[in-house]
């Protein structure tokens, strides 16, 4: 899905790279604007963050406003509220897991089980888009810290690389 998205883009370098930023930042188009929730972002904001003239902004949510399905995808748009640096001041664990293919089906189902069986509640559990994200990867706020113990049985769950705890 979304290389079809991006595909649109492809012949516009500058405005593709203002709709990667609007997908990772989950900021959707409406009523040709961009909103992060009910806030509209100006479009000079966007093209300072992305590095483009503003008009480019504008351009792109042209292109999203005429293209039945970008504009019903980029609607649709949310911003996710992601724990992981706030969590260590808040008390709570955080794993950051590094798979061997973002592809393997299961390290989420494995990584939250061996949490679970030591009687962790989980609070967040954010994985990165490998098509957007060039080293995705899993990231897992706690409720308290995960005991060091445990981290040799999240290692060995299929498809994980590695682990950092913060």
């Amino acid at each position: 899905m979304w290389d079809t998205l991006i595909d649109y883009f492809r012949r516009y370098p500058a405005q593709e790279k203002i709709a990667r930023l609007l997908i990772q930042y989950g900021l959707r188009i409406q009523d040709d604007g961009v909103y992060c929730g009910p806030i509209r972002i100006a479009d000079s904001a966007i093209a300072r963050a992305a590095g483009v003239d503003r008009r480019i902004v504008a351009a792109t949510i042209e292109t999203i406003t005429a293209h039945h399905e970008l504009r019903r995808a980029f609607a649709r748009f949310r911003p996710t509220l992601h724990l992981k640096d706030a969590a260590p001041e808040l008390g709570w664990g955080v794993l950051e897991i590094v798979p061997e293919n973002a592809s393997t089906p299961g390290i989420l189902a494995g990584v939250s089980s061996a949490i679970a069986m030591e009687g962790i509640s989980i609070r967040q559990a954010i994985v990165d888009d490998p098509d957007f994200i060039e080293e995705p990867k899993l990231f897992v706020v706690t409720e308290q810290q995960v005991p060091a113990r445990l981290i040799p049985e999240i290692q060995a769950v299929e498809g994980v690389r590695s682990v950092t705890v913060y």
